[in-house]
């Protein structure tokens, strides 16, 4: 609209109104598809008007909006067989609020599309569009729903028509698929239909919030690259939920390790190695016997590591706040380790592909048995 007053003004004032009708056209047709294109359901709505009809809506809208409150000239939009002075412009046009409303039998095809991008946009439409648009693709809304994502679309697509009611489509660079959960709980039947496929399923959401377990769920298969085998099975957000916070932005997670376990930094990896895990399994343990039998070590080994460690750390590990801290920096920097492990193995041109979670080895396999 600006481009076009701009250009109008540069023109002397008695081509304005000519300038005006051969221009207008092209505009209020740009702005209509802009309308179809970037409101959610709107192509729905609209899919059985004629475009000429909405586009002739537009064109009278910013006449008006342009002061020029007669319809646009004779002649244009009008068929070959049409008697001269009468266009489609003398016939009643709707107003821009009936428009939706006009809507018939939309396809269910591009209904079911569309309504697959409003779930998963991070600005859904309102709860009253998002029913009207659920109508026309003919998928009543559920409770809750899961996403599921993918590694190639034509799993989305074989899944899709095994799943009743499973909507599919690609979001966050991977094929995804939407599946009403009635029960958030059962997972079985799910979890057998999706073994031997490489897939992460998102935590149950009401539908509002589709693109946070789409958006999770994604996340979580990007971090576990791991090759394809015929036993995998899918990973579920639900089990992994504070994995997914800790690694929710890795920088931090960095800057966290950093910055908590800088008292190590000096020691050889050996060493540091050995103390973190006597640190994390004493945290987590309360105590050196409960972190002894953890590590498989013996209770004096774990209270002499313990001495080493409060000379490096001192009173901060009385601190609640800094032990809290201290076990989140551990547990992200052994699950940051763990990824980086995973990833080194699998050959360049198969890190895509992803299957089954396999959890890091716990301090018992890691730790040393005796002595720093």
């Amino acid at each position: 609209m600006s481009e076009l007053l701009n250009h109008i003004r540069t023109r002397p004032r008695g081509d304005w109104a000519q300038l005006l009708r051969k221009e207008l056209p092209a505009l209020a047709a740009g702005i209509a598809k802009e309308l179809r294109d970037g409101i959610p359901g709107l192509s729905t709505h609209v899919a059985d008007i004629d475009d000429e009809v909405v586009n002739q809506h537009v064109e009278t809208a910013l006449l008006t909006a342009l002061g020029k409150h007669e319809p646009p000239a004779a002649g244009h939009g009008q068929g070959e067989g049409a008697p001269r002075g009468r266009d489609a412009h003398d016939q009643p046009l709707p107003s821009l609020r009936a428009i939706p409303s006009q809507r018939s039998n939309a396809r269910p095809e591009r209904a079911r599309r569309e309504l697959f991008t409003a779930l998963t946009s991070d600005t859904p439409p309102a709860e009253r569009a998002l029913a009207e648009l659920a109508g026309a693709a003919r998928w009543p809304l559920p409770d809750f729903v899961r996403a599921i994502a993918l590694a190639s679309s034509g799993e989305a697509q074989q899944l899709a028509a095994g799943l009743d009611g499973a909507l599919s489509g690609m979001a966050g660079g991977r094929p995804c698929l939407l599946l009403p959960t009635p029960d958030p709980e059962a997972r079985t039947v799910l979890a057998n239909t999706l073994r031997g496929r490489f897939a992460a399923v998102g935590h149950p959401v009401p539908p509002r919030d589709t693109a946070s377990s789409q958006r999770w769920a994604v996340r979580l298969l990007g971090l576990i690259p791991t090759p394809s085998t015929p036993e995998a099975r899918a990973v579920f957000v639900d089990d992994h939920l504070s994995s997914l916070m800790l690694l929710q932005d890795e920088h931090l997670a960095h800057a966290l390790a950093a910055r908590r376990l800088r008292p190590l930094a000096d020691l050889t990896p050996r060493q540091s190695e050995r103390l973190e895990d006597t640190l994390l399994a004493w945290l987590e343990g309360g105590g050196a016997p409960e972190a002894a039998k953890a590590l498989s070590v013996h209770p004096q080994t774990v209270r002499y590591r313990m001495r080493q460690l409060e000379k490096l750390f001192g009173p901060d590990l009385r601190d609640p706040r800094t032990r809290f801290e201290l076990e989140m920096a551990l547990h992200s920097r052994r699950l940051m380790a763990h990824v980086r492990r995973q990833r080194s193995r699998i050959p360049r041109k198969t890190r895509h592909v992803t299957a089954e979670f396999q959890p890091p080895q716990d301090a018992a396999r890691t730790a040393r048995v005796n002595g720093l």
